[in-house]
């Protein structure tokens, strides 16, 4: 007769599954041969206490310590569950903070209290000795099954917070893209902005012999408009970090009002006129103590104008023109103002390494810086002094030396019998003189009323 062998119970049951396993097996079958032969399945105790001892007759000095233990066993795995669920329902509290719920919000607060309760029951009838009343086994059972719910419940509510995190992420990764699609719009505005200054091809066919003053104005028309883009950046960037620009304006131009709020830019255009133009009557901006033939400075222009800006710094980190571009950088933007701006001092420690970055608005601040100093070539090219003038604060306008930004009619006379006086507020670009031709400043003007005399 073959030998059936019964097949071994795996071991990776659920905690859930033994309790109830422990339960089962709490009484054992016994066969027991009847009448007719057939065998009948009795179940017995496997309790010690009731195999030795039948329950009604009084136990022994050693039954009532093992009973006492069960007990006792009984109570902790009964205060464990408590704590359990005490758990589970502070989550649930927790949970029903955000999005907030005050129905759920009493429900967990109840099941607190409740719990709070039957534990505080548990400590006085343990002090009191007073534990008759509970059944070992069956105590085991409801205890266990209370802390496989608690945790079933711990769970549930944990899957629903990584589902409202995982909903959380999904809408900032949503807002990210579509900064990063706002971002890509600014990109190409900026790009816009830049290609808005014009090309420097337009003077590849300038030669030296037929060098006049007029190539030196187009070159500073040119400068001006890379000047301007490169402010018309800056301004977004600061509207970006939420600045008062009408306040901005006012510390770099005091006591002045602005016949219209669009002419704010021109207090920061005259910022970066001031800051780059310094040092522009000397060759070089004094940054070389070489002296050259003005038809070598002529050279210098032709190549620095068309040359790739990126490649000549980095393979001539030491040049004067490198040196011009982080003094000037560092110079026109403050560590306060960068900071601000975006958020870190990335550029500035990058600049002050030697490096030059990669973002939009300091490619702008090359471009400006590439155009300004070949205009300082351009201009001792001509092998004639050159100086630079500034218009002082209130003076009156001249045609001759100066020349309105805001190219309006503000040269008519005022009715109501009060004749307008022009004054300059301040000076946006600098006048420039080169031997005896002059060029004249740009300004920005306010009016002043007085009565007409009688």
């Amino acid at each position: 007769m073959e030998t059936i062998k019964c097949r071994s119970i795996p071991t990776h049951k659920s905690k859930l599954a033994k309790t109830f396993q422990k339960v089962i097996n709490l009484k054992t079958a016994t066969k027991i041969a009847s009448n007719n032969g057939i065998g009948i399945c009795m179940l017995t105790s496997q309790n010690k206490f009731d195999q030795e001892h039948d329950l009604n007759k009084p136990y022994k000095p050693h039954d009532a310590k093992d009973k006492k233990k069960a007990v006792l066993y009984a109570l902790a795995a009964k205060l464990f569950a408590g704590i359990t669920a005490i758990k589970a329902a502070y989550a649930e509290l927790q949970m029903a903070q955000n999005p907030y719920s005050s129905e759920a919000i009493q429900s967990a607060d109840q099941a607190v209290v409740e719990e709070l309760k039957s534990i505080s029951q548990l400590k006085r009838s343990f002090f009191k000795n007073d534990l008759d009343h509970l059944s070992p086994q069956v105590t085991v059972m409801l205890a266990e099954i209370q802390e496989q719910q608690s945790m079933m419940k711990t769970y549930e509510i944990t899957i629903k917070k990584l589902e409202s995190e995982k909903k959380a992420k999904d809408l900032e990764a949503s807002s990210l893209k579509k900064k990063l699609a706002e971002s890509n719009l600014y990109n190409k505005s900026l790009e816009k902005t830049l290609n808005a200054s014009g090309p420097l091809s337009m003077f590849d066919q300038v030669q030296f012999l037929n060098l006049n003053p007029t190539h030196f104005v187009q070159f500073l028309h040119s400068a001006l408009r890379s000047m301007r883009a490169f402010v018309k950046i800056m301004v977004r960037e600061m509207e970006f970090a939420r600045w008062d620009i009408q306040a901005a304006a006012n510390a770099i131009e005091p006591d002045l009002t602005f016949s219209n709020p669009t002419h704010c830019r021109f207090a920061f255009e005259s910022f970066v006129s001031k800051t780059l133009f310094e040092g522009f009557n000397q060759p070089n901006f004094m940054l070389s103590n070489e002296t050259h033939h003005y038809q070598n400075y002529f050279n210098k222009f032709k190549n620095l104008k068309s040359t790739n800006l990126r490649h000549y710094l980095t393979q001539n980190p030491t040049s004067s023109f490198s040196r011009f571009t982080r003094g000037k950088y560092l110079q026109l933007v403050h560590a306060k103002m960068e900071c601000s701006l975006f958020g870190n001092l990335n550029q500035r420690k990058l600049v002050n390494s030697g490096g030059f970055p990669e973002s939009a608005f300091f490619t702008a601040f090359l471009e400006m810086a590439r155009r300004v100093w070949c205009l300082n070539l351009l201009a001792f090219s001509f092998g004639e002094d050159v100086s630079v003038f500034q218009v002082s604060k209130n003076s009156r306008f001249s045609e001759v030396y100066m020349e309105s930004v805001t190219h309006e009619s503000l040269l008519d006379d005022n009715d109501d019998g009060v004749e307008g006086d022009l004054r300059v507020g301040f000076t946006v670009v600098p006048g420039f003189k080169i031997g005896k031709t002059v060029v004249q400043s740009q300004v920005y003007l306010s009016p002043v009323s007085s009565p007409v005399s009688s």
